[in-house]
């Protein structure tokens, strides 16, 4: 599957603007994140930009997130290494691989930066930097479900926090316009 087929199904799949934008942050985040770390990035990218393909449709049964999507990427014959890491953000399987605990540690962190980007005075992602991003990560109670303890996960990757809070908010700063901040 490629980016124009994953993007047809996420706009066929998930109808909340806000739901699709969350996948291309998440997208944009694994393919910084595959580069950073040595790996091929399409395969890490695809598995962002999907993730949540079911989640409109398992939004009042949780435990049911990602099946559909399993049986839409088994059917299009996606690479199992792709599914795993979708099943794994949903903590459906264990991480395992690089790629799983990425998407693990990279999903919570993009509702965490977006939400520092409406707090920010200039409600910009441009306008966000590591300081202010690492204040509010430090704030118990700002954006409660982005889930530290996920986040934090990063350092399976080899990564120090910073690095990996730096990487993430770089890559969707770079798709600001797509992400509409």
């Amino acid at each position: 599957m490629n980016r124009e087929e994953a993007v047809a199904l996420l706009k066929k799949h998930l109808k909340n603007p806000r739901l699709r934008s969350h996948s291309y942050a998440v997208e944009a985040c694994m393919r910084a994140m595959a580069e950073r770390l040595g790996h091929d990035p399409v395969p890490w990218a695809l598995a962002g930009v999907i993730h949540d393909l079911d989640y409109e449709a398992t939004d009042k049964s949780p435990e049911l997130h990602t099946i559909e999507t399993v049986r839409i990427l088994r059917e299009r014959e996606v690479d199992e290494s792709v599914i795993h890491a979708v099943q794994a953000h949903a903590e459906k399987v264990p991480c395992q691989s690089p790629m799983d605990w990425a998407i693990y540690s990279v999903d919570p962190l993009t509702g965490l930066i977006v939400a520092a980007a409406l707090m920010h005075p200039e409600k910009k992602l441009k306008a966000v930097d590591l300081t202010f991003l690492k204040n509010r990560y430090k704030e118990k109670s700002f954006a409660k479900g982005a889930h530290r303890e996920n986040i934090e996960q990063s350092k399976n990757l080899g990564l120090e926090l910073d690095e990996f809070l730096s990487i993430c908010l770089k890559a969707m700063q770079d798709i600001s316009e797509t992400l509409g901040l």
